[in-house]
Order: C-alpha cells, then sequence, then structure tokens
C-alpha cells in the first residue's frame, strides 16, 4: 500500500479532514448489512433497529469496524429504500417492537405481537401486510403510552430539535386519509395549503399529527442508541443518503421551490441498459436551493448525523450533471442538464464543499457508470473516496492490480443493485476468464468457495482504504448459511419494478449467523 503517511498528509489539505480525523485514517473494514435482511427471534417480519445490536458485537469480535446500511427512510408504496416519502423521517416499519418501554405491562400488545410469527418464516418480505399490521399496533401502543412521553423533557426537546416534523406529520395524516395516493391527486387546496389552511388541518389531524411525530421519535430513539452503542465498540454506522427523492414525498409537496417537476430524471444508455433508465425522480432546481444557503441539504445532513458516523453519497455524479427527460419521453431520448459541461464541475464542486461542511459526517462517493475524469479529480481533491468494484477494475483487456486502486477508495466486490459474485461469474465468462488469468488460476465456469475465499481476501488487501463487502458473499462460504441459487441473493434488478425487489432475507436469522464459529474463523482469516 502507498505510504500511510503520504494519505494522512494530503487529507491534511482537504476539506473533509475533519471528518477524516473522526473515524481515523487507517484501513477500515465492513460489511453490507440491507436492515430489512436480518431477521432474530423477535423480529416482526423485517430486520429492525435493535437487531444491529447483536451484529455489532459480532462485528467487534472480529475486527470489522464498518457496518453499511441501505437508505431507511420512510418508503413509498413500492417499497424502494431509494424512493423515499421523506428525507428525514424514518420508515416505522424497522422498529423494535418487543423493546419499546412498557409494552410487557399491556398484555393485550404483547399477545398481538405473536401475529408477526409467521412473517419470520417466509423467505421474502411482506412489506405491505407488515408495515400495516406495524402501524395498527403501534397506534395502540400510542393511545396507552404517549401520554407518558409527551411532557417528558426528553420528547419535547426531541420535537424542538426537529421542527420540520410537524409538517411532514401533517402531510403524512392528509396522505393517510386519502389512501396513501400520490398528493398531486389531493384536494388542489391540500396540494398548495395557505397557512390558514395548514391551521386548520393541523387542528383537524391532532391525534394523527401527535402519533407520526411520536412514531419518529420512537425511532430515533432506537437508532440513535444503535449509534452509540457502535461507537462504544468501535464499530461505525455508515448511512446511505440518496441523492434524489419521491416525486411523492413530503419534500417535493413541502419545497416545491426546491424541484423542477418539468422534467424526470434517469440515466443514459450504456454497456448495462442500452436503452436508458428511467428513474421518474424530479430535478433539482440548484438556483433556488443555493440562494436559500443549501438549508435543505444541511438539514437532511444534520439529522442523519445524530444515527450514523458516515455515509454514502448515492449517485453523486447527480451533483454535476443529471440525465433528464420529459415526463412522456423515452430516456434514450433524455439529455444532461446542465447543458454545458463546463458548468458542471464548479457546481458540482460547490454543492460538495457545502455538504462536507453540514455535518461530522465523512462521505463516501458511489462514482460508478459514465463518470467524466474530472468528478474523480475534484472527489480526490475533496478527500472523498469513490468506490472500486473488484470485477468492474478491467481496462485494455487486463485488470488493474490491486496496489494501483487508489488510497481514497472502498474496495467491494458488488453492491444491492448487481449480481453476486458467482452469478457474475457465470454470466460474464469472457470477464471471468480475464480474471481468471489475472489471478493465475485455470478457469473453470464453477464458480467454488475457495475463489470466493480468495476475492474476498484480496478485498481487504487492495490500495484501498475502505473494504466493505455484501454480508451474504461471507455467509455462501457455507452450504448452511446460503440461499441454493445464486439468483436468490439478488436484492435488486435496476430499471426494473419487479416484486421481488427489495425483498430480500438472510437465510440465517442473526443468532445463527453471530454462532456460526467456522463463518467467524474464516472473516478473522480473510481480513488478516
Amino acid at each position: 500500500m502507498q505510504d500511510l503517511n503520504q494519505v494522512k498528509n494530503f487529507l491534511k489539505t482537504c476539506p473533509s479532514y475533519n471528518q477524516w480525523k473522526n473515524i481515523k485514517i487507517k484501513n477500515h473494514h465492513g460489511f453490507v448489512v440491507p436492515l430489512f435482511a436480518i431477521h432474530s427471534h423477535t423480529s416482526c417480519g423485517i430486520g429492525e433497529f435493535l437487531d444491529l445490536i447483536p451484529l455489532i458485537d459480532w462485528c467487534s469480535c472480529i475486527n470489522i469496524d464498518v457496518i453499511q446500511l441501505l437508505p431507511l427512510n420512510e418508503m413509498g408504496r413500492d417499497f424502494s429504500p431509494y424512493n423515499a416519502i421523506s428525507s428525514i423521517a424514518l420508515d416505522p416499519i424497522y422498529l423494535c417492537l418487543y423493546a419499546l418501554p412498557n409494552v410487557k405491562k399491556h398484555k393485550d400488545l404483547a399477545k398481538d405481537l405473536t401475529y408477526f410469527t409467521d412473517y419470520n418464516k417466509n423467505p421474502k418480505i411482506c412489506y405491505p401486510d407488515i408495515k400495516k399490521l406495524k402501524l395498527n399496533w403501534l397506534f395502540k401502543y400510542f393511545k396507552k403510552e404517549f401520554k407518558n412521553f409527551e411532557k417528558t423533557k426528553h420528547y419535547q426537546n426531541f420535537i424542538k430539535q426537529n421542527p420540520e416534523l410537524n409538517k411532514y406529520a401533517l402531510f403524512r395524516s392528509i396522505r393517510e386519509e386519502y389512501g396513501d395516493k400520490k398528493w398531486q391527486t389531493w384536494p388542489l387546496k391540500y396540494q398548495n395549503p395557505s397557512e390558514k389552511i395548514i391551521d386548520k388541518l393541523t387542528e383537524k389531524y391532532k391525534l394523527s399529527i401527535s402519533f407520526y411525530k411520536f412514531l419518529q421519535y420512537l425511532c430515533y430513539l432506537q437508532l440513535e442508541k444503535v449509534k452509540e452503542y457502535a461507537f462504544k465498540k468501535k464499530v461505525f454506522i455508515k448511512g446511505d443518503i440518496p441523492i434524489l427523492i419521491s416525486p411523492d414525498s413530503y419534500d417535493v409537496w413541502n419545497f416545491k421551490s426546491y424541484f423542477d417537476l418539468s422534467h424526470v430524471v434517469g440515466c443514459p444508455p450504456d454497456d448495462f441498459n442500452m436503452a436508458g433508465q428511467k428513474w421518474g425522480f424530479p430535478l433539482f432546481n440548484w438556483t433556488a436551493i443555493k440562494k436559500d444557503n443549501f438549508d435543505w441539504w444541511k438539514t437532511r445532513l444534520n439529522v442523519a448525523s445524530s444515527i450514523y458516523h458516515l455515509y454514502r453519497i448515492d449517485h453523486v455524479v447527480g451533483f454535476f450533471r443529471l440525465w433528464t427527460m420529459l415526463p412522456k419521453q423515452d430516456p434514450i431520448n433524455g439529455k444532461f442538464l446542465p447543458k454545458d459541461p463546463k458548468k458542471w464541475f464548479s457546481q458540482g464542486k460547490e454543492i460538495l464543499l457545502n455538504i462536507i461542511n453540514a455535518s461530522p459526517m465523512l462521505p463516501l462517493a458511489e462514482d460508478l457508470g459514465l463518470i467524466p475524469d474530472e468528478v474523480y479529480s475534484i472527489l480526490n481533491e475533496l478527500g472523498i473516496c469513490g468506490t472500486k468494484i473488484m470485477c468492474w477494475q478491467y481496462k485494455k483487456r487486463k485488470y488493474i492490480p490491486y496496489d494501483k486502486y487508489n488510497p481514497l477508495s472502498m474496495t467491494t466486490t458488488g453492491t444491492h443493485d448487481l449480481e453476486s459474485l458467482e452469478e457474475w461469474w457465470k454470466k460474464h465468462p469472457k470477464e471471468a476468464k480475464a480474471f481468471a488469468k489475472f489471478k493465475g488460476w485455470n478457469y473453470s465456469p464453477k464458480f467454488s468457495k475457495k475463489m470466493r475465499f480468495e476475492i474476498l481476501k484480496d478485498s481487504h488487501h487492495t490500495n484501498s482504504l475502505f473494504h466493505i463487502n455484501p454480508l451474504v458473499e461471507y455467509l455462501n462460504l457455507f452450504n448452511e448459511l446460503s440461499w441454493n441459487s445464486p439468483q436468490d441473493d439478488r436484492i435488486n434488478i435496476p430499471g426494473t419494478s419487479l416484486p421481488t425487489n427489495w425483498t430480500y432475507k438472510f437465510k440465517p436469522s442473526i443468532e445463527k449467523i453471530i454462532s456460526h464459529e467456522a463463518l467467524k474463523n474464516k472473516i478473522i482469516n480473510i481480513i488478516h
């Protein structure tokens, strides 16, 4: 590896140096763990905030110091974590119900928890059923317990420190009244409410508003506990901040001037999708956001800093330019905005500088796809790590040696949008053969556990400062911890709305994972 002192000296000149000091400039090793994929003996059909506690203990024992999560903001009707209906509200589907204060003294509530048992047995996540059951249960809990929280100093301070939740809770209450339909379908007076109407609605939905604010209090209470516990165990929680937000979100409803709904965002044609992709997210109005001193982004990151130590910036190139199209236009006919490439780099750098200064969290960038070289240079200048997917480090018909990776990067075997290592090996024989040659292996179309072990070991010994892989790749070293087919490990297929997207669950429970001695020993061997 490049001399660490040289890297430290370089980072001292970067705007992100203070954030680096918070986590230390050294090699960091971690797992990508979609929270929804975890299940424990006490969870209710989906991974929950406090399921991370035993995982933190386990990571601490095996020298893993980063747990990378997917976004946890409240999801829309398609349950994609990247299509949130709020940039600050967490999804109560992740609340650990058993751990809420005074649950055991209410026999009816404790009994109702048994209704979730069957959902833990399902190999996939049943989002609609679980969300409905949880919200119904939580409303019963709210009616019994809210009075015990409402006047406490801790609750009052939380509400005071998060004033945006008042308007969010109103939005959530109106949305509920109209059957969770898009706000663009509400009566016009609610789509663009005057202050007078807001006052009337606030009174009308007084109980519901208190309920939704209370849910956020419980969510942040549990996740702040996780962050604090992780820090004591010398483990960092890495969040994921999607760059874009649902057009159906509270944010677009309340901050209309910050968004341009005349176009939608996607991505241009590339080797993975020759027709391009239409994501449907609205454009940012950067002029309006800048005029307000980037307050929307600063609030978003300030709130996130209460639950994360560092974070992934999703689609970082979008700060420089976005691929856009008219709502009814095909993505292949889209265009980049700003139109003038000369404006891309000054815009992106200015936004990133404001983002760095907005919180104590260290940002890491997802810089995959068609990325102009200047973007990489700016990220490096700012001290922001990019992402190195090992199987993509293929240039001029050969793989780049690990010692040539930029230290300001995160090495990984894949992301939630990609195939597992085994599926990649089977689907892309040309690259697999080149990788086998790079490794000095005799190529075989069968992907062995020995190959997986060696790739994982390599991933933790590149020149990168961060080494973070999907936890499932380590589980797949053992048959008893793996699903039967590598296709069963697929979390999401980009550009599709398949019912299986985002429903992935680990085969073993968290209890089985952390008690598996052979897995523990393998991981220790991989890292050292």
